[in-house]
């Protein structure tokens, strides 16, 4: 590792920071304003989906193929021209009037999450070590941050201006940083010499792809539908493909002997989970706040109005992302773990069984906040933990992708329970629909913290270390 001054390393990571935060704002800032752009573009509803849906399959594909191009070519390089396609898919869909051009600025968009990465490279690369569990614990909570504080913003931004201005104002962050980082931030020392396995990324895409079609499309196919399994089941079969293709080839996307460390699997069942939990709560805790009282449940909130719900979930991510880097050098990083998960279970227990008063809602937001907070975190850094340097960019990706991958599973199960709920001739979806909703939440973060047991717990001062890939604890 670089030793770096305390200044560039200040610059380095404000300037990350800044970068991570757009990318964020602009995964979550468009789900409140579905209905505005449906209208807007003259869409349907199942059509106007396809504005999350692209982002989060693009994400998926090409964040570990953008980790493991940083690795080989260099991170900050890769990292500028992320941000520059990033700039111009954003002007894109600013100025979109269309669906198509709208979806065509969401891929590339979405292909932006090698930001993360390849800035935990960068991190790794450069920072000093004491610093390394703080620096990453905390731009790890940012991916929750941005992600609460865009269903926050959304609301005023399109009452007060229009949806257009959900993609102008992240640039205003956006292009200053682009510009910056060209400037100021050192190319990463660490290089992986080879090549990419196309072979193995196209499997990887083609499955990926299908898994999240055939689940964000549940609500409108159903579960059991022939579509929905043909597609789920032909994805499952292309990605065991990929899994062979990568254990055959000399220079893999993803080395499995990697993805077999138990630190790194056992982080990243604790990932599924976990995203499957927090993208879940921008589906529910909007719906049932807004839901008008003569439902009989729901506080009839306006879209402005729902975002302050999630306000103390947005603060409590930043405060308690802040304090894991000082509670894993004092205890490791499995036990903030274990208690973010224990504490966004927590938050969902309390949702099932009581939610009729405002402060209910609140109290209950907050503890999701400081759970995504701690985990998010803490997940990152276990995963940096069990990979040696070079592979930081790849282990980190797969890490993203699979809370993306859990994320699209928690949303379009819940948006299906709520849908089903509905009752004939009704238009809201009962509260048993909520109650089932929350409480399987609670029940998968609880799978995720008995996961979380199986987690190797590292002394704090072994964090960091040098770890081969051929060193399988």
């Amino acid at each position: 590792m670089r030793a770096a001054g305390a200044r560039s390393t200040n610059v380095t990571f404000a300037l990350l920071t800044l970068a991570g935060i757009s990318y964020a704002l602009l995964q979550s800032l468009v789900a409140p304003a579905l209905p505005n752009i449906q209208h807007d573009l003259h869409t349907s509803v199942n059509s106007v989906s396809w504005v999350i849906s692209a982002y989060l399959l693009s994400a998926s594909i090409a964040t570990p193929l953008i980790g493991r191009l940083g690795d080989m070519h260099g991170k900050a390089r890769l990292l500028i021209v992320v941000l520059v396609l990033m700039c111009a898919a954003t002007v894109v869909c600013a100025v979109a009037t269309s669906l198509p051009l709208m979806l065509a600025g969401r891929v590339v968009q979405g292909a932006a999450g090698g930001v993360f990465p390849l800035a935990f490279g960068i991190i790794r690369d450069e920072f000093p070590r004491e610093r390394l569990a703080g620096a990453i614990g905390l731009l790890s909570a940012l991916l929750g941050v941005g992600g609460g504080a865009g269903v926050v913003l959304s609301g005023p931004i399109v009452d007060h201006l229009s949806y257009h201005w959900l993609f102008w104002l992240p640039l205003v962050p956006l292009v200053p940083a682009t510009i910056l980082i060209r400037l100021l931030v050192p190319e990463s020392p660490v290089r992986v010499p080879g090549g990419v396995n196309w072979l193995g990324a196209a499997l990887m895409s083609v499955g990926l792809g299908a898994v999240l079609v055939a689940v964000s499309q549940t609500p409108t196919w159903h579960w059991a539908s022939a579509k929905t399994i043909g597609v789920l089941v032909g994805g499952v079969v292309v990605l065991v493909a990929w899994v062979w293709a990568e254990t055959q080839s000399p220079e893999p996307l993803v080395d499995m002997r990697m993805m077999r460390i138990r630190g790194v699997w056992t982080t990243n069942a604790v990932a599924l989970l976990l995203g499957f939990g927090m993208y879940a709560s921008f589906v529910l805790l909007p719906e049932y706040v807004e839901t008008p009282h003569r439902a009989g449940y729901g506080f009839g909130a306006s879209v402005t109005g729902a975002g302050l719900f999630l306000v103390p979930s947005t603060l409590a991510m930043l405060v308690f992302g802040a304090q894991t880097g000082r509670l894993e050098r004092r205890f490791g990083s499995k036990p903030p773990l274990l208690a973010g998960a224990v504490l966004s279970g927590s938050s969902y227990l309390l949702l099932a069984v009581a939610r009729g008063q405002r402060w209910e809602v609140y109290v209950a937001s907050l503890l999701l906040g400081a759970g995504i907070g701690l985990a998010f975190a803490a997940m990152v850094n276990l995963i940096i933990e069990n990979v040696g340097p070079g592979e930081t960019g790849i282990a980190t990706g797969m890490n993203t992708v699979t809370r993306t991958v859990g994320g699209a599973f928690g949303g379009a199960v819940t948006a299906s329970i709520l849908a089903r709920s509905v009752l004939a001739g009704g238009t809201f979806p009962s509260v048993h629909g909520f109650t089932v909703a929350f409480g399987l939440c609670a029940a998968a973060l609880a799978v995720g913290v008995v996961s979380g047991f199986a987690i190797p717990q590292r002394r704090p001062a072994d964090a960091f270390g040098a770890h081969e890939v051929g060193d399988l604890p």
